[in-house]
């Protein structure tokens, strides 16, 4: 069980965003964003986004750093990925 973040390339609101998801859980995902004090407004779908500001403090809370590729590959083999208007995976 582990939380990753890509690197935040991701541009949206006149700022740079990560994205921070999970391999297990929705629980463990919001679990270590509540602990990191992100909102839980943040959380889009199947991940939270992250402001590049915040990029280090993620990693040094524990997120291991992955590509945005590997996110993508990530929530699909947990049966995560969530996709806009699209079938949904099982809760968890």
């Amino acid at each position: 069980m582990t939380v990753y973040i890509d690197p935040p390339t991701w541009p949206g609101h006149g700022r740079m965003w990560s994205h921070l998801v999970s391999d297990h859980s929705y629980d463990e995902l919001h679990a270590f964003a509540d602990r990191l004090g992100v909102p839980r407004r943040a959380f889009e779908r199947d991940h939270y986004d992250i402001p590049r500001q915040r990029y280090a403090d993620a990693v040094r809370a524990g997120a291991r750093e992955v590509s945005s590729r590997e996110v993508v590959r990530l929530l699909h083999a947990a049966g995560l990925r969530r996709r806009k208007g699209g079938v949904q995976p099982r809760s968890s």
